[in-house]
């Protein structure tokens, strides 16, 4: 028997992302420069787009190890502007390389990046308590925030919603509905 969960994850690549991934506390830097990438990217878009592409990403992004992003040149702009496997938006590329130099400032600021992120939730996931999905918000204070600080500090592409789904996606907030199963067990 199928166990209950929320009702976005549709397919294989969904159900796993929404079974092992979605909402998991997430404390590796690395990681979480991925998925503040990936966010720019979705911009506009769907998450499901990106997450198709993801392993496209990985390789084309050098495994989203910040120290190379934040030297790419014009020419490996451009390469990547040619690579059909990614989202091919030069000021969503450009966000990137942009991005992973302020990573970098903010890991060495506070020590890691993961330790300036979670402040905005005080270093704890927020636990919801959604009976639909159409309850979830797509920002909060905590996500107005987040954005707003990742401005100052030169992050691109970090609007209070794509604050909000990194949120999401990294386990800051626990946003499954709670009749899912996955709630209980992330609560």
């Amino acid at each position: 028997m199928n166990p209950t969960r929320c009702t976005w994850p549709t397919d294989d690549l969904y159900i796993a992302y929404h079974d092992k991934e979605w909402g998991v506390p997430l404390h590796d830097d690395r990681k979480l420069f991925e998925f503040l990438v990936l966010e720019g990217m979705q911009a506009g878009l769907s998450w499901y787009c990106v997450l198709k592409k993801r392993e496209n990403f990985r390789k084309a992004f050098d495994r989203f190890d910040p120290e190379k992003v934040a030297r790419y040149n014009e020419t490996k702009i451009a390469k990547l502007l040619s690579n059909a496997g990614i989202i091919r938006n030069r000021l969503k590329i450009a966000a990137a390389v942009q991005n992973a130099k302020a990573f970098l400032n903010t890991q060495e600021q506070f020590g890691s990046f993961d330790k300036y992120i979670w402040q905005f939730t005080d270093g704890a996931p927020k636990v919801n308590h959604w009976k639909t999905t159409k309850q979830i918000p797509a920002r909060t204070k905590e996500s107005d925030a987040m954005s707003k600080d990742l401005q100052t500090r030169g992050f691109k592409f970090v609007g209070s919603t794509i604050c909000y789904a990194h949120m999401q996606a990294t386990g800051m907030v626990n946003d499954h509905i709670i009749s899912c199963f996955r709630h209980a067990e992330l609560a």
